[in-house]
């Protein structure tokens, strides 16, 4: 019973290790140049071919970013998008002015990374204080339990949030940033991971 208990703690512990999620910035940069001022209208832009996707990411980073001196614009509630077209510049330029938009946060996926990752099974010797006797240090080293071996899989996310004031003639760079999702369960993981991350950065870095 014993040897069975640890055998399954042992297979236990490296399942949560695989499944752990999290999401880390990599690579950010801040304009030096830039003369930061106070955004009142900042438009959220999605790049994804799956249109609800997009929505969600959008209407999640809108709503983080939104204070009592900042309206956040999801990009869906202005901008008419086919399911896989890329906008007109054109229209999303005549969109920016309309609406008064002082600011834009574009998202898009970079790429998803998928690792597998042998895990030799390794012996356990079930600790015992007595190793005096022959008969005790034999019932320790006879009492050893083996974990099998098994692959881990990892997935890693990656995405890539750059922000730009609209500044004419082709708007200015402010801040951009790579982050890094492992593991995720879903999109809206990855979603909800993603917006925590980029706001709590950039208000960090003094853009917002």
């Amino acid at each position: 019973m014993r040897r069975t208990l640890l055998v399954l703690g042992v297979i236990l512990a490296g399942l949560a290790t695989a499944n752990c999620k999290s999401t880390k910035l990599v690579a950010s940069w801040k304009n030096p140049n830039y003369t930061a001022q106070h955004h009142k209208r900042i438009l959220v832009i999605g790049v994804s071919p799956i249109p609800s996707t997009r929505a969600d990411f959008e209407d999640a980073l809108s709503a983080k970013l939104a204070t009592e001196h900042i309206e956040a614009i999801p990009g869906n509630s202005i901008l008419l998008r086919p399911d896989a077209t890329a906008l007109d510049l054109d229209y999303l330029r005549a969109q920016i002015r309309e609406h008064k938009i002082d600011a834009v946060v574009v998202s898009r996926l970079v790429k998803v990374e998928t690792s597998v990752t042998y895990i030799p099974g390794q012996n356990y010797v079930v600790a015992h204080p007595y190793y005096g006797s022959f008969y005790r240090y034999y019932d320790v080293v006879y009492r050893q339990v083996y974990s099998p071996d098994y692959l881990r899989e990892d997935k890693k996310v990656r995405i890539e949030t750059t922000f730009y004031a609209t500044t004419p003639p082709d708007g200015e760079l402010i801040w951009t940033g790579v982050s890094d999702t492992f593991n995720p369960s879903s999109a809206q993981k990855v979603i909800k991971s993603l917006v925590k991350l980029v706001v709590d950065e950039m208000q960090k870095q003094g853009v917002l």
